[in-house]
């Protein structure tokens, strides 16, 4: 029987989270220009805005996705069984796992010998995993595990000593500039053993327009996403954003591929942050929000190539805008 935590540990472990968020905004907005840690969108709201940004028709990136996953699952199932041994599925960023379903759903057809791990940031996510797949694949062995993903990926070796399979699905690769992408995969790389495989979800470069109208739905859906990091300050942080004084801005670099997303302060002004820290705003200053790079198919093999990889395998979505890239640990 496994230990339960007592009250006190629960709240010292809620305080530490607390606390490392309100240590990254300071950081953050202490630095020039000012930024904010995208990780930080995902409370329960951002949960659902990100779900309503999935079904908003600018929004491409998921359809691409899902077709692959949902008309390519046994070829993808296939290339991962590998020699058929027992292995575990590790999903970084597992939101709702609505693409994995799909492969979850065939590797159990197939018999396989898995069990599915999730990983996730957000605490409301992997419970409402642990839940309900449950339910909705019978059958099916996981584990849900909250928290950063390499601290999570070292509790999932300490698990199993089983072969790795690591889903990064959602271009969450394209979150950071290129060569902090090749870091994390070789920091990725770094917690797999030779024989066990990635599978990379990456958006690819394609006509600029498409690109920008993702970021800018005309229902406002990332609007509301990007400000409601600022909502969350002010609930866990006791901070004093007016956010109806912030607009959201994203831009598009055809020739770099990256994708960025601002807030931009409407007026002058200043934010207090838990009565200690106050940050002055001057009319037109922006925010750092996040970045979405896109890539070329050249430039995937590279980055798995620089990581520690070698590219095994490669599945677009038919319109070739998406591409989920198969990698096994050199």
């Amino acid at each position: 029987m496994g230990s339960t935590l007592t009250q006190t540990e629960l709240n010292d472990s809620l305080k530490t989270k607390i606390d490392l968020f309100y240590d990254d905004v300071i950081a953050g907005l202490r630095s020039t220009p000012k930024r904010l840690n995208s990780k930080y969108f995902y409370d329960a709201n951002g949960d659902k805005l990100f779900q309503e940004l999935m079904n908003s028709p600018e929004y491409y990136p998921t359809n691409c996705e899902l077709e692959i996953f949902s008309e390519k699952t046994a070829e993808i199932a296939n290339a991962i069984i590998a020699d058929g041994d027992a292995f575990d599925l590790i999903e970084l960023g597992a939101g709702d796992a609505m693409k994995s379903t799909y492969l979850l759903k065939y590797l159990l057809s197939k018999n396989a010998d898995f069990t599915y791990l999730p990983i996730d940031i957000s605490e409301n996510v992997i419970s409402y995993l642990n839940i309900t797949l449950p339910v909705t694949l019978p059958g099916l062995q996981i584990t849900g595990l909250n928290g950063e993903y390499f601290h999570m990926l070292t509790k999932a070796a300490s698990i199993s000593s089983r072969r790795k399979v690591v889903l990064f699905l959602g271009s969450n690769i394209g979150n950071m500039p290129i060569n902090d992408a090749i870091e994390f995969c070789r920091e990725l790389r770094k917690h797999l053993s030779q024989g066990d495989m990635a599978l990379i979800g990456m958006d690819l470069k394609k006509d600029p327009k498409v690109v920008l109208a993702a970021y800018n739905d005309k229902a406002g859906i990332t609007k509301k996403f990007n400000l409601n990091l600022l909502t969350r300050i002010n609930r866990e942080l006791n901070a004093n954003f007016d956010i109806t004084k912030f607009d959201h801005y994203p831009t598009y670099d055809p020739e770099t591929g990256a994708c960025k997303s601002y807030l931009i302060s409407t007026v002058d002004q200043q934010v207090t942050i838990n009565g200690k820290e106050t940050f002055t705003f001057l009319k037109d200053e922006y925010i750092y929000m996040e970045i979405s790079q896109k890539f070329t198919v050249t430039q995937t093999d590279q980055i798995a190539t620089n990581a520690g990889f070698t590219p095994v395998g490669q599945f677009f979505d038919s319109k070739k805008w998406f591409i989920d890239a198969i990698w096994v640990a050199a």
